[in-house]
């Protein structure tokens, strides 16, 4: 018996925890894991201590955890996976392995310990853990008897190094190819090449974030941030932008040297205010052979879409404070991507509270904000002249508050749309996941009346 659960983002859009187990007639269970992440947000807070965010289901079948990107709701719980015993392997792309232990670093010393001998303990053993991927390639993880798995990877344009996981399950005389989405990107994202549907799926399971709306095309975008840009120049106002460490702050960099390239806004200054931007801006330069054609001709060019002139790195966190007194106080014109994304902690919140009551000022979302954090309230109440909570306290918003929704990693409904459209063998049954209510509800239905297929969205 070939069988799918999910142990997370069935309520919403963090926690990204699916398994795919095969059950043997002659007795005998064995699976894998497809990701392994953190609840966030509103998804969270009802799991508040270490044995909330614990394997709360079996793993002793649990062959290997697949990883589809290193996004911490789809990596997060992997120490905790570990700690329940969990002994075999961790496969993911090549871009991915070298990240993956430096995003989980960082969710070691935020969330799980400051020890940094016992860090190190854990990331050595993720490190040997570790099998990296070539996309586009099968690898075995069972053969023989009647029973057989392996799976594939291929680019699924949503960071640098994401995956979808085709799965070939063989139990005795029945087959099946089942696919995984984790979170497609969409068409045209900067440094990333698109994603191109699976030739075959049986099963399919995928994304739907934004499984009820579209995003703008990649020109609208790149002028709504240009003029955004260009008020910052003539207000001296602080542009802020609370930018995911990994692909939303090297994708936002690529544009924005595109955008001071061309219309030659040399005076404005960009800061990245996060170590682990940061670092992770670093390893994106590294892994230019994964880039897509624009980036290599850039490149190719002479320019350096991550590491302009105009580029300024913060790392101490006393340069950081040093920073937020000083844009706060000089009316200078700038643009500073700080983590997190979602505003729930890091350094774009010493920002928010010095810069959102000043009309002069400038905060530009442009990725998901999930229910329950203070980006999803900025969002839903800066346009109204409302407050937002940080840290216990109440700010009130005279910031202007602007969306750019073509600058989110994740496909739009008509991409999810045109990826299953664009499976030549059409799945029979489709499960959606990782999406609020109302995004999955709309996805259902589209996918019911164009594809005719068996949609589920799991409990």
């Amino acid at each position: 018996m070939i069988e799918i659960k999910h142990h997370g983002a069935t309520t919403g859009v963090t926690g990204s925890c699916h398994e795919l187990s095969i059950e043997s007639r002659h007795g005998g269970r064995h699976g894998i894991l497809i990701d392994c992440g953190l609840f966030q947000g509103q998804e969270a807070s009802d799991r508040a201590s270490a044995e909330d965010l614990g394997i709360d289901f079996p793993i002793e079948h649990i062959r290997a955890l697949v990883v589809t990107h290193v996004h911490i709701d789809h990596v997060g719980r992997i120490p905790y996976l570990l700690a329940a015993g969990f002994t075999g392997p961790i496969l993911c792309s090549e871009p991915s392995a070298l990240m993956l232990p430096a995003i989980l670093e960082d969710a070691l010393k935020i969330g799980f310990t400051r020890d940094r001998s016992l860090i190190e303990r854990v990331l050595n053993l993720i490190r040997e853990r570790l099998v990296a991927l070539p996309y586009g390639q099968w690898h075995s993880l069972m053969a023989g008897g009647d029973l057989g798995l392996s799976v594939r990877l291929q680019r699924a344009g949503h960071i640098l190094g994401s995956a979808y996981v085709e799965c070939d399950v063989r139990d005795g005389e029945a087959q099946e190819r089942i696919v995984f989405s984790g979170d497609l990107g969409a068409p045209h994202s900067p440094l990333l090449p698109e994603p191109v549907p699976p030739e075959r799926a049986d099963r399919l399971v995928i994304e739907s974030t934004y499984g009820d709306r579209n995003h703008e095309g990649r020109e609208t975008r790149q002028n709504r941030l240009q003029a955004t840009l260009e008020r910052a120049l003539a207000d001296g106002g602080t542009v802020l932008i609370p930018a995911f460490s990994i692909g939303r702050t090297q994708e936002l960099l690529y544009e924005i040297e595109g955008i001071i390239h061309e219309q030659g806004l040399e005076r404005l200054e960009i800061v990245v205010d996060s170590p682990l931007a940061a670092n992770f801006t670093e390893i994106y330069r590294q892994l230019k052979p994964f880039w897509d054609a624009e980036a290599q001709a850039r490149v190719r060019a002479g320019r350096h879409p991550l590491s302009f002139e105009q580029l300024t790195v913060i790392d101490s966190h006393q340069d950081h404070l040093n920073a937020v007194d000083y844009l706060a106080r000089s009316g200078r014109p700038c643009v500073v991507l700080a983590g997190s994304g979602m505003c729930t902690g890091g350094r774009v919140v010493n920002y928010l509270k010095a810069l959102l009551g000043d009309a002069r000022n400038d905060v530009l979302f442009v990725g998901y904000q999930a229910a329950g954090t203070p980006g999803r309230d900025i969002l839903a109440y800066g346009p109204k002249g409302g407050w937002v909570e940080l840290d216990g306290q109440r700010y009130d918003i005279r910031a202007q508050v602007h969306q750019l929704s073509g600058y989110s990693a994740h496909a739009g409904q008509a991409d999810l749309l045109n990826f299953v459209e664009g499976i030549n063998q059409a799945p029979k049954e489709i499960r959606v996941v990782h999406g609020d209510a109302p995004a999955k509800s709309e996805l259902r239905a589209l996918l019911e009346a164009r594809i005719g297929a068996r949609v589920v969205i799991p409990g």
